[in-house]
């Protein structure tokens, strides 16, 4: 019989809960079969159900009255709100009533949360996040974009190794090309850090490295994963986010005035083709991986499509079994 897949969303995480987290969690389950166990303060959520149909057979509401704020210190919250959305979300991880835990809440919470509550797989170091990075060819998956921002050499080289099994699994893509991020093509290049780390990773038996990769040659797909510290991944990150909005931006004012509107009308279509391979949506969040179970952090302003896209993320990581072919490969 097949394995029914539970998901706990954290239903008070957002800049727009619970109403697009809701409407998010009530679309997974019709596109995805999913079972979902929404957490959070129950009158409010039951108030945002009252508004959809679905089989209410797959959809749980735990109660859970305290919320996290994003300005609150991450260790502290963790440690004296016991009933709130996230805490309780991933306790429900951690017992075994639920395969994942989605929240676009406090990212620092949920990091610290994971670690406290839920724990690293046995010899993984450093548990790390991965984004998937839009390129002309498809997605790069980056590993770390911002879960650790200072790092051994050792640390790099897992995240390679757990990277590889994301995207082989999540992607598709046999024996996937590992780069390693750095200001230079050339083996010598780099701090001491990226040195050493080159070294681990070209001896590495395990991994397909194909050397060093500059930021820049990062959009044009020449790596399947890209490997950094998550101070370096996350600027990267950010950098891009901005980039591409504004790009978008000018490309709209510029063909929307004047005598090239006849023009932006016919390539409407193809301009919004281009959008939705730049959107964050269509991924969903960021996998905490290297965790005994999965966490995923969905971005703080995730609309109800990123929620479901988050949720459906969480379902293909768990019918590949990535924790257990991440146990193997570390």
């Amino acid at each position: 019989m097949e394995k029914k897949i539970i998901v706990a969303v954290d239903a008070m995480g957002g800049d727009f809960a619970p109403m697009e987290i809701v409407k998010g969690a009530v679309d997974a389950i019709k596109e995805f079969g999913v079972t979902i166990k929404l957490v959070g303060r129950e009158a409010d959520i039951k108030r945002e159900l009252a508004q959809y149909t679905y089989d209410t057979d797959r959809l749980e509401v735990v109660n859970a009255e305290e919320v996290i704020g994003t300005d609150e210190v991450p260790t502290m919250a963790i440690r004296r709100k016991k009933d709130s959305s996230l805490v309780v979300g991933l306790n429900l991880v951690k017992n075994g009533e639920a395969d994942a835990f989605v929240s676009a809440g406090s990212t620092g919470a949920l990091l610290t949360g994971a670690l406290l509550l839920i724990g690293r797989l046995e010899g993984v170091e450093r548990p790390a996040l991965g984004t998937c990075m839009p390129t002309k060819t498809g997605f790069s998956f980056m590993v770390d974009s911002g879960a650790n921002v200072d790092c051994k050499a050792k640390y790099l080289e897992q995240f390679a190794k757990m990277g590889s099994v994301y995207v082989e699994n999540i992607f598709g893509i046999e024996n996937p090309k590992v780069a390693l991020v750095n200001i230079g093509a050339e083996k010598e290049k780099g701090n001491a850090l990226t040195k050493e780390a080159y070294e681990l990773l070209e001896a590495a038996e395990n991994i397909n490295f194909v050397g060093n990769i500059e930021p820049r040659n990062v959009p044009y797909g020449e790596a399947d994963v890209i490997v950094c510290d998550g101070f370096v991944g996350n600027t990267i990150l950010k950098y891009m986010e901005g980039l591409a909005k504004t790009l978008l931006s000018i490309i709209k004012e510029e063909i929307t005035v004047g005598k090239y509107k006849v023009a932006a009308a016919m390539l409407k279509t193809p301009f919004q083709n281009i959008k939705k391979r730049f959107d964050a949506d269509e991924v969903g969040g960021a996998p905490f991986i290297g965790l005994k179970s999965l966490v995923v952090k969905a971005h703080g302003s995730s609309n109800a499509k990123a929620i479901k896209n988050a949720i459906g993320q969480c379902v293909l990581f768990c019918e590949a079994d990535i924790i257990g072919k991440i146990k193997d490969k570390i």
